[in-house]
C-alpha cells in the first residue's frame, strides 16, 4: 500500500528562485573575457550540475589551455556573484502562498539546496518565507552534491518521515536524479531553457501554485 504523503522537500535555485539563468550570466561574462567567441548555449549544461562537471563544461568551452580548476578559482577571485544578486527580484512569488497552505494542512516542510547555508538564509530571509521551514539543508553539509541522494535521505531523517512519505519539488536532472534515488515522489518544474531531463518525476507543473492541486496531496 501506497504511503500518503507527510513532507514536501522544496529544492531552492530554479525553484524557489529563478536564479540558474541570472547567474549563468556571470559565467558568460568572465567565459568571453577569455574568449569572445564563447555563446550561452555552450554553458547551458553547467546549470544544476556538479562543481566539477559544470567547470569541465565551462573550459571545454573557453578552450584555452587551462584547467577547469583555475578557471573556477580565477573566477570566484575576481567575480563576487552573490553581492550583485537580488534575491526578491527572482522570486517565485507564489511560494508564499502555497507554503502557508502547506502548512495549514499540516504537512512538514523542507529546504534541500545545494547552495551554500549562508545564501539560502539570505534568500529565505529577504523573501520572508524563512519561518515556513521545518528544517532547512545545505549540499555544503554533505561529502558529495546531488545526483548523490544523501541530501534527501538526511532531511527526511531530520523531519522523522521515510522516503516514500515525501513529495520533493526539483526542476534539474540532478535535483531529479538525487529524489528518485532517494525513493521519494517528485513534481518537476518545467524549465525548457537548460535541457533538464525529467523522465524520472512521477509529475511534472509548469508553475508552483499547482502544487496544492497535485493527486498525492490534493488540498
Amino acid at each position: 500500500m501506497k504511503k500518503e504523503i507527510k513532507a514536501v522537500i522544496f529544492d531552492m535555485d530554479g525553484v524557489i528562485i529563478d536564479s540558474e539563468a541570472s547567474y549563468l550570466q556571470f559565467d558568460l561574462e568572465f567565459a568571453r573575457r577569455k574568449n569572445p567567441d564563447v555563446t550561452i548555449d555552450q554553458l547551458y549544461g553547467m546549470v544544476g550540475a556538479s562543481k566539477e562537471d559544470a567547470w569541465t563544461i565551462f573550459a571545454r568551452a573557453i578552450d584555452n589551455g587551462q584547467t577547469w580548476e583555475e578557471l573556477r578559482s580565477e573566477f570566484r577571485a575576481s567575480t563576487d556573484v552573490f553581492s550583485h544578486m537580488d534575491y526578491r527580484a527572482i522570486f517565485r512569488s507564489e511560494v508564499t502562498e502555497v507554503l502557508r497552505l502547506l502548512k495549514e494542512k499540516g504537512y512538514l516542510v523542507a529546504l534541500a539546496s545545494s547552495t551554500q547555508m549562508d545564501i539560502i538564509m539570505r534568500v529565505l530571509n529577504e523573501n520572508q518565507i524563512a519561518s515556513y521551514f521545518d528544517i532547512i539543508v545545505s549540499g555544503s553539509q554533505f561529502r558529495q552534491s546531488k545526483p548523490n541522494p544523501e541530501i534527501y535521505f538526511y532531511t527526511a531523517g531530520q523531519l522523522g518521515v521515510t522516503p516514500e512519505e515525501c513529495l520533493v519539488i526539483e526542476d534539474s536532472t540532478l535535483g531529479i536524479t538525487a529524489a528518485s534515488r532517494a525513493g521519494m515522489i517528485i513534481a518537476a518544474l518545467i524549465d525548457d531553457r537548460f535541457g533538464f531531463d525529467r523522465s524520472l518525476a512521477h509529475y511534472e507543473i509548469r508553475n508552483l501554485d499547482e502544487i496544492p492541486g497535485l493527486p498525492v496531496l490534493a488540498l
